[in-house]
């Protein structure tokens, strides 16, 4: 192989040194130095190669222009074509070095290394119209306007920068009145926070002093002692907390509106504010070290099962306070597989399934089908279930599969363990039809015999006649009628003589006529009719002669007897004998004297009795077989050695027989012959006990683990049968499904925050801020904190961890407070409402009033500022209810049966009849808020009772009868049908397929022996001579008879039937005329039978031949549905001319073949379609509001098969939600920006803003409102799915001058990046911008630089820019009708001088408005491989009509897009036409209509003149009158129209 394939090879090539001019001449001639080589090593591939070799391709680089390769450059409109390329390299797959790629091209083309690829055009800065101007900035003096305007759009792929947003313009209203207002205060440096006095020690001294003052009884103490833990409790002096309260200080300095600072003197104008406020001081949340990682969850080994975790926590040790950091996480977990060598293997799990069912036709049976009410003997195909159940697949595999020991099987699991497809739960099934027991018709009665010839003791003897079985049943001959019947006769004989056939007559004593005798000519036959040795009749009368006459020439010509008739009865009784009858005819009468006379007409005909025995018939009458028991004869034991043996020992039936008289009832069995007498006891198999088996009782379902509030749970276990008891074997348990109470779940533990009593104001120290303007001692600005734990429901203390997690948002601890000084003014709380005198009536009142020195202050008075009540309406309970939504599905009942087998099957299922809609009900308040329905006394719905109607099935008619075989001889047809009564609706079982008279039609052949119906004729009527003599009685004359088509029996013709049943062909003549002989004639007899043909020298005329005729329709039991069928077909002998004759001639000439007569078929089974139960309602759609839905669902589990019903196509319903309010967090607007002092701290010249943080109300299209937070305490703490809630951020107010950025603009609306309408694969982006607002015209050099922000987003708009207005007044427009500036091509721009780069110098070019060079009309583009103008060529206008086109016409050739280059057409480069068929307002000239007609007509005339010239003259011919129609065929499509 290694010297075949691989490296190591070598290639060759000529190398020739050539002229530049391309002739060969000598080596010398070039340099030898840059001769190429003519040989190099190659690698040989092999068919083997292609496992080691293949293509790395690279990822593709970043899309180029097409223009940095041509060097053209233009303007960019909708997009710009450029060319992505990649490495591609052939690689061995070992090591990954590269190789040949001749190599991996033998086996696969070498993948693309260039694709095209689009890029974007530049794309500016968009930002929207500026906005008004602005009021001045002053209200006197010099000041400034100013409008701005924000970017809705990002500069993208190198776009023009955004310009600027803010415009300013000098503005003076008026010359100040005197001095202008030019200093300020402002904040001129950062708060700074420091400690205050720790409270222990202040206490400690407080409590030193006052201990000094005296000591106090012990119940003092006591009572001191636990107000100080109450006071211990409520300070909260625990680690977890520490809450200190400091102080913060800041700086006012006075600053000239150009932005010096300046002395505080220059200020006096202005009230110097609080330069100190206390503050709690910032403390960072603390938590412990990690605890060591715990076990992983994942216990067994299995890299199929999912992996495990383990996780590890943190305790917390200090809550952060005063704006310190949060704290991190607590609980982290990370994936996980278990390591060691101990770790045992997970479990695997696999389907189970139970035995079968018994096989169930009722299942199939439509509507219609009488047999519904009687199932009984029901057979053929079926359906069948089982239950499918989830096992712990293990090592230890069911062990009573295989020795059936143990009687129960493997525990079931949770079926969700179980992975892949779940077994099917019904299957087609067959019962077999019983086949019914067929008979022959009863054959003759036979000789009188004794019952055994062998044993003549009893001179009794019998005349039987039996029939056979043609067709035999399911059960045995035991399911048959009796076949021998038998009827007791004197003289018995065993053996007897059988004429063959008389001897001719032979007159007496040698005379020619006159009486003689006929010789019998006889054999000897034993009782069944075989013919046996002549000595076994010995003892038997020989049959003597038979007198006979032959007619001398005057004596009367009688013919021969016939043969006699059948006799009328077949036994005979006191009023009805058995009677034959034979007659003879007469030939010719006697000629005068001297002959014998004719007999008269009596003596024509002889009557003889027959079947003279008495009516008195026996047979043997058997009953059905008994159960198979076992032989007590044998001592063999009823045992199995394995299951899957059905039987087990050999055990015996009996059945009762006895002897029946026909029409009289059981008799003695000696009346019956012995002979004949059916078996009584026959030996069966036993089968083998089978006991049930059932699975192990499955684990007890999981207890909620978690708490549950009020709720009582059921924990239940079960097991299943997977083998149903037989034959007396073991019963199934009673109980299979047990169930039992849950532990009493324990309380939710449910955690709640406590809070204490709010502190002491605490006032920054006294100390410190003493040397403030205005400052007292004991009054001002502070901050008090409070308590809080974590309390469980019932009030017990709990961690403060559980509160963090489970109960809503933690409460404040501190807040601002107000100590009073002497100046302020003191009021009381206020009181309660006064109550209301009704709801919805009236006003409710508070109050509160001045106290102290307060009440003789005026300030105090102001109403307006210190309001002493407040008024408000009463509350208005008034609720409304009110329907609204659309009417949910129609549901039923829940609820299935199954029967006793646990099989599902559809036709138990309720699916239709009385079901309920629901449609929501709302209740509303008298503000028009929503509120629980409970309020409406409603439980949210409004039933109404609804009808799913229920599915028909297609109704036909029974089936009629079968008609009349469509032959009387051989194989025919017969047809029964069935018609539409009913169409199916709602689902119901389709129709099978019917004709166009919407019928159906089932066909079986039929065979009809060609012998069951005979011509019978009687003998001929005496002569009727037509030219009577006379003296003589002969002559010409005529004789008829009757000639009818009888039923032909074993015992010959019965009854007379219609004539069409019998062959018209072999039909006797009724008249014949022919001639009485006179004396003085011959007289001949009639014409004795044919004899039987002798094949070997017969020459045949008539060919027959064995036709076998096309199959029947699938026959199947009149028990059966469906299922295993049987169709037929019949062999015919048919004739050279085709008329059917009786098999026996095909027979004859060995023309009969072993063809297959019976064939099994299959009747496709009318499944209904199997669904499976409705699933549980799934949670609400939405967890508010109207628009709610819950669903649930079902699956097919088996599609319908064959005329079965289909799926219904509902396969899921809904209905509504009890409806909720829909409550959520929401910010309210923005406070005013105030420079103040807070818990954090605020940049120099910066103050603060705050958005209240409420809860709306939002419901259908209701007005929003403001509810109560505590409706949305179950809430996730979330405004627009943002977690990160701001409540407070960093503000600007601005001193006067300064210059400034103003708020945020709102975000744009997502934008896509899109070429022509389409977006690209970039990610859609939002901006927003924020713009520079002045107030002093000599600050603008120190305002700060614009800001804008993108962020990305989804769902992006596609937009578009142009152009809008007129030559007066141009604009540009986005597609969504905002007025912007950039975005819209400047190359487009209207009234503009559109340049082209190059400049378009080609004679009869132009530079168009979007700025590329095009030819003028008639001239088409002739553009370079770059894409550029080369020239401009002229376009034909007229073309010439030829004699071929008849459709010619003078057309124009136009440009359709002259930015597409166009191909010079070979031969027409240059040529100009000097007629111009176009007049200037582009219209054809009338002279071009003129040469086109004259053109057409000359076509016309040269045409017309070579037909005339080349055409043959015609052949005179006689004219036919041919009336034949040619037939017309039709192809039939199936359609039932047709």
């Amino acid at each position: 192989m290694g010297s075949e394939c691989g490296p190591g090879g070598s290639q060759s090539r000529a190398v020739w040194c050539a002229h530049v001019e391309g002739w060969t001449t000598l080596h010398t001639n070039c340099l030898q130095s840059t001769r190429p080589a003519n040989q190099q090593s190659c690698f040989r591939v092999c068919d083997w190669h292609k496992d080691l070799y293949y293509w790395r391709l690279g990822t593709w680089n970043q899309c180029v222009p097409i223009s940095l390769r041509t060097g053209r450059t233009g303007i960019c409109l909708q997009g710009e074509e450029g060319i992505q390329t990649r490495e591609v390299n052939c690689v061995l797959k070992a090591d990954g070095s590269t190789a040949d790629h001749a190599i991996c091209e033998y086996f696969e083309p070498k993948p693309r290394q260039e694709q095209a690829c689009l890029i974007p055009c530049p794309q500016d800065c968009v930002v929207t119209e500026f906005t008004p101007w602005t009021m001045c900035s002053k209200t006197c003096g010099l000041g400034l306007q100013n409008r701005v305007r924000s970017v809705v759009e990002p500069p993208l792929f190198g776009g023009l920068p955004c310009p600027n947003l803010t415009e300013f313009q000098t503005c003076a209203p008026r010359a100040c009145e005197g001095r202008e207002t030019v200093f300020s205060l402002k904040v001129a440096s950062p708060p700074t926070s420091s400690a205050a006095p720790s409270r222990t020690a202040r206490q400690a001294r407080r409590r030193k002093g006052k201990e000094r003052k005296g000591n106090r009884d012990p119940e003092m103490r006591e009572l001191i002692k636990s107000k100080r833990n109450r006071n211990r409790l409520n300070r909260l002096e625990d680690d977890l907390w520490n809450m200190e309260i400091g102080y913060q200080s800041r700086q006012v300095v006075c600053v000239h509106r150009n932005g010096s600072t300046v002395s505080l003197s220059q200020c006096p104008h202005w009230s110097l504010p609080e330069t100190y406020q206390s503050c709690l001081m910032p403390k960072d949340c603390v938590v412990s070290e990690w605890s060591s990682w715990g076990s992983c969850s994942k216990t067994c080994s299995d890299p199929s099962v999912p992996q495990g975790s383990l996780s590890r926590s943190r305790q917390l040790i200090r809550l952060p306070t005063g704006g310190g950091s949060e704290c991190p996480q607590l609980e982290e977990s990370q994936a996980c597989e278990p390591e060691g060598d101990g770790v045992p293997p997970c479990a695997a799990y696999a389907w189970r399934s139970t035995e079968w069912s018994e096989c169930r036709v009722d299942a199939l049976l439509s509507q219609q089908d009488r047999r519904r009410g009687n199932q009984t003997g029901l057979c053929g195909g079926g359906v069948q279930g089982r239950e499918v159940y989830c096992i712990q697949a293990n090592a230890e595999l069911l062990s009573y599969i295989n020795n059936n020991k143990d009687k129960q099987a493997s525990q079931p699991v949770d079926v969700r363990l179980c992975k892949g497809t779940t077994p099917s739960t019904t299957q087609l099934c067959h019962i077999p039809c019983p086949v019914e027991c067929e008979v022959s018709p009863w054959g003759a009665w036979g000789p009188c015999t004794f019952e055994n010839c062998d044993e003549r003791v009893v001179k009794k003897g019998f005349k039987f006649r039996r029939r056979t079985i043609t067709n035999y049943p399911t059960g045995g001959e035991g399911n048959c009628p009796h076949l021998v019947e038998a009827i007791p006769c004197d003289d018995p004989s065993c053996f007897s003589w059988q004429l063959v056939k008389l001897e001719e007559c032979i007159p007496e004593e040698d005379m020619d006529c006159g009486e003689g005798t006929q010789m019998p000519q006889v054999r000897c036959v034993n009782s069944e009719g075989t013919e046996v040795e002549k000595e076994m009749c010995v003892d038997e009368v020989y049959p003597s002669s038979v007198p006979c006459l032959i007619p001398c020439p005057k004596d009367c010509a009688l013919s021969l007897w016939t043969e006699w008739s059948t006799c009328s009865q077949t036994c005979s009784s006191k009023t009805a004998e058995g009677k034959q009858m034979r007659t003879r005819a007469i030939l010719a009468y006697n000629a005068g004297e001297g002959g014998s006379s004719c007999p008269n007409t009596n003596a024509l005909q002889e009557v003889r009795n027959c079947n003279e025995h008495p009516c008195i018939v026996y047979h043997w009458q058997t009953g059905p077989w008994g159960q198979c028991v076992e032989d007590t004869t044998t001592s063999t034991l009823n045992t199995s050695s394995s299951a899957d043996k059905s039987t087990c020992t050999m055990g015996v039936q009996t059945r009762k027989v006895i002897c029946v008289k026909v029409n009289v009832g059981q008799v003695p069995p000696k009346k019956c012959p012995e002979a004949p007498r059916p078996e009584s006891v026959r030996p069966c198999l036993l089968p083998c006990k089978r006991d049930c088996i059932v699975t192990h009782f499955s684990k007890w379902t999981e207890c909620p683990t978690s708490c549950v509030n009020g709720q009582k749970n059921k924990q239940f276990r079960y097991r299943v049968i997977i083998q149903m008891p037989a034959n007396g074997g073991q019963e199934c348990p009673d109980v299979l499904y047990e169930e039992k109470d849950c532990a009493t779940p324990s309380v939710c533990p449910g955690y709640r925050w406590k809070t204490h009593k709010w502190r002491k104001c605490q006032l920054v120290p006294w100390s410190i801020r003493r040397d403030s303007k205005g400052a007292q001692e004991n009054c001002g600005a502070g901050v008090q904190t409070r308590a809080i734990s974590c309390r469980q429901l019932d009030g017990t203390v709990a961690d403060v961890v559980q509160c963090l997690k489970f109960a809503s948002s933690m409460p404040v601890m501190s807040q601002p407070c107000q100590l009073p000084c002497r100046d302020d003014c003191q009021l009381t709380n206020w009181s309660k409402f006064s109550p209301c005198t009704s709801d919805c009536v009236g006003v409710r009142t508070r109050r509160r009033a001045l106290m102290g020195k307060s009440k003789k202050k005026d300030k105090c008075k102001n109403s307006q500022m210190y309001p002493l009540s407040e008024t408000q309406y009463c509350p208005c309970d008034k609720y409304s209810a009110q329907s609204v939504g659309n009417w949910s599905d129609c549901i039923l009942p829940e609820g299935r049966v199954e029967n006793a087998a646990g099989m599902k099957v559809q036709g138990d299922v309720k699916e239709c009849g009385q079901g309920y809609r629901y449609q929501v009900m709302v209740c509303y308040d008298q503000d028009n808020r929503l509120v629980a329905t409970s309020r409406c006394n409603s439980h949210g719905y409004i039933e109404e009772a609804c009808i799913v109607p229920c599915p028909s099935d297609c109704k036909l008619s029974e089936w009629s009868n079968w008609s009349r075989c469509s032959k009387s001889c051989g194989s025919g047809v017969k047809v029964r049908s069935k018609w539409l009564r009913e169409k199916p609706y709602n689902g119901g079982r389709p129709c099978p397929k019917l004709d166009h008279l919407n019928q159906m039609y089932e066909v079986v052949p039929c065979v009809s022996d060609c012998s069951q119906y005979i011509w019978v004729a009687e003998p001929w009527s005496v002569w009727k001579v037509s030219n009577v003599d006379l003296k003589e009685n002969c002559g010409e004359g005529i004789q008829t008879r009757r000639v009818r088509c009888m039923l032909n029996t074993v015992d010959g013709p019965s009854d007379a039937v219609e004539d069409y049943l019998c062959d018209p062909e072999e039909m006797p003549q009724g008249t014949r005329e022919s001639r009485l002989p006179c004396p003085e004639d011959c007289v001949l007899s009639d014409w004795s039978p044919w004899t039987p043909c002798d094949l070997r020298w017969r020459r045949v005329k008539s060919v027959c031949v064995c036709v076998h005729l096309d199959w029947s329709t699938c026959q199947l039991s009149a028990s059966a549905v469906c299922g295993i069928g049987l169709k037929t077909r019949m062999l015919d002998c048919v004739r050279s001319d085709g008329k059917s004759v009786d098999l026996k001639y095909c027979e004859e000439l060995r023309l009969e073949k072993k063809w297959q007569m019976n064939a099994s078929c299959t009747v496709e089974c009318p499944v209904n379609c199997q669904l499976s139960d409705w699933s549980a309602w799934s949670d609400c759609s939405q967890t508010c509001g109207l628009e709610g839905k819950m669903w649930h669902r079902r699956m097919v589990v088996e599609a319908s098969q064959g005329d079965g019903r289909p799926c219904p196509s509902q396969m899921e319903q809904w209905k509504p939600c009890p409806v909720r309010p829909c409550y959520r967090w929401q910010y309210g607007p923005w406070s005013e920006c105030r420079v103040e002092f807070g818990e954090l701290g605020l940049e120099l010249g910066e103050g603060s803003r705050s958005s209240p943080y409420f809860t709306i109300h939002d419901f259908f299209s209701k007005k929003r409102q403001i509810v109560n937070e505590e409706l949305c305490a179950g809430l996730e703490q979330a405004v627009d799915g943002d977690k990160n809630i701001v409540l407070e951020e960093t503000c600007t107010l601005p001193c006067p001058g300064d210059c400034y950025l103003m708020e945020w603009s709102d975000w744009s609306p997502c934008q896509s990046v899109c070429v022509k309408g389409q977006r690209l694969d970039f990610t859609p982006v939002q901006v927003r911008s924020r713009a520079v607002i002045a107030q002093e015209p000599e600050n603008i050099a120190q305002c700060p630089d614009q800001e804008w922000q993108t962020r990305p987003c989804s769902n992006g708009e596609c937009y578009e820019y142009q152009w809008m207005g007129n030559p007066q007044l141009i604009w540009c427009q986005r597609s969504d009708g905002i007025n912007v500036t950039g975005g819209c091509p400047p190359a487009l721009l209207p009234g503009t001088d559109q340049s082209c780069d190059p400049p378009c110098d080609k004679p009869q070019s132009f530079c168009s408005e979007e700025g590329v060079c095009m030819c003028e009309e008639g001239y088409t583009e002739v553009l370079t491989a770059e894409g550029m103008l080369e020239q401009c060529t002229p376009i034909p206008v007229l073309e010439i009509p030829t004699a071929g086109d008849k459709k010619a016409d003078v057309k124009t050739s136009r440009a359709i897009n002259p930015t597409l280059s166009t191909t010079v057409q070979p031969g027409r480069a240059g040529r100009t036409w000097y007629l111009q068929p176009f007049g200037p307002d582009g219209k054809l000239k009338t002279w071009v209509y003129g040469v086109a007609a004259g053109v057409f007509v000359l076509l016309v005339f040269i045409v017309s003149m070579i037909y005339l010239a080349c055409k043959k003259p015609k052949k005179p011919q006689r004219r036919q009158n041919n009336n034949r129609l040619k037939p017309l065929t039709l192809a039939y499509d199936g359609d039932v129209d047709m």
